[in-house]
């Protein structure tokens, strides 16, 4: 495939590695657009984008209102607390009112897993997920790999260990898709309750021990437990998880000298991660904060009908 089609972002389970190769192709271009002086090019210029944030967030929103912004479109946020929701309004009747302002492309996040499909199928406006419940966080995916790609290279063959709560992760699912596909040979990591085996009809490996791969890892991603989503106890407490499943500095060093060391965020400093691990030479914890704004440029540009890249 050559050439973009889709007006949606929903998730990376959709994508081939053909369509996974023009984002990141395209986020390469948008990079240098942040490394300019005059940091915004026109290419949603007239346009406007909508963030509506039904769930919490720091990076993801403040990256996608930059990431437009970058793009010259008009953008408005919206979170749930001031929209009508809190008076009852349903999710398809918000939706349908900003599209009936003219609202040219939508960001939602939502704690309902299929919430942006839900809108894809019945608004004209472009739907970006920006993380439905438990089930993908697509464009967290998309800087995850596009950062593997730029500090390690072409993705196929390489081993990459996530770490954490994998059972209640999107972030987990959406980096699972876009590796696998782009032919990385991905191990996740975590206690049975949060990593079930059932995980490994994805094309990946299922280990229960961190010590089992930190001497193999050209990548280790380490994911926060989502308390928020779950409803009981998945593990005795925090401090058996650390001795368990902690990226310690001993276990740090442990690791290959050029693996990568990356987080989605927000850290919890001294539970997945050490704060001396979390800010040593091998993060690039913060570059997938910065790729972030590149990748999630390309979606907008390429969700809106944008041809070719900026010069």
């Amino acid at each position: 495939m050559n050439t973009w089609t889709r007006k949606d972002l929903l998730a990376l389970s959709d994508l081939d590695a053909g369509e996974l190769g023009i984002i990141l192709d395209t986020a390469r271009a948008f990079k240098g657009v942040g490394e300019r002086n005059l940091k915004k090019v026109p290419a949603l210029r007239g346009k406007t984008l909508v963030n509506f944030f039904v769930e919490p967030s720091t990076r993801t929103r403040t990256s996608f209102e930059i990431a437009a912004m970058r793009l010259s479109a008009d953008v408005v946020n919206i979170a749930a607390s001031a929209s009508s929701l809190i008076k009852g309004e349903t999710l398809k009747d918000t939706a349908l009112n900003l599209q009936a302002l003219q609202a040219d492309i939508i960001v939602l996040r939502h704690s309902s897993a299929g919430a942006a499909c839900f809108l894809s199928s019945r608004l004209d406006a472009c739907i970006i997920n920006a993380g439905d419940g438990a089930h993908e966080h697509p464009t967290q995916g998309l800087l995850d790999t596009f950062t593997i790609l730029e500090k390690r290279g072409p993705i196929q063959g390489l081993k990459v260990a996530i770490v954490g709560d994998i059972l209640f992760s999107r972030v987990a699912r959406s980096n699972i898709h876009a590796l696998v596909t782009l032919g990385a040979e991905v191990t996740l990591v975590g206690p049975p309750t949060l990593v079930p085996k059932l995980f490994e009809k994805l094309g990946v490996r299922v280990v229960h021990r961190l010590d089992d791969v930190l001497e193999s890892a050209d990548v280790i991603n380490l994911l926060r437990i989502q308390h928020e989503r779950q409803r009981r106890e998945y593990f005795p407490g925090l401090g058996e998880y650390v001795s368990l499943f902690g990226l310690t500095k001993a276990r740090a060093a442990r690791l290959r000298p050029d693996c990568l060391i990356m987080h989605p965020g927000p850290i919890n400093r001294g539970v997945e991660i050490d704060s001396e691990v979390a800010d040593g030479a091998r993060s690039v914890i913060l570059d997938q904060v910065t790729n972030g704004l590149a990748v999630r440029m390309a979606v907008l540009h390429l969700c809106a009908g944008g041809v070719g890249l900026p010069s």
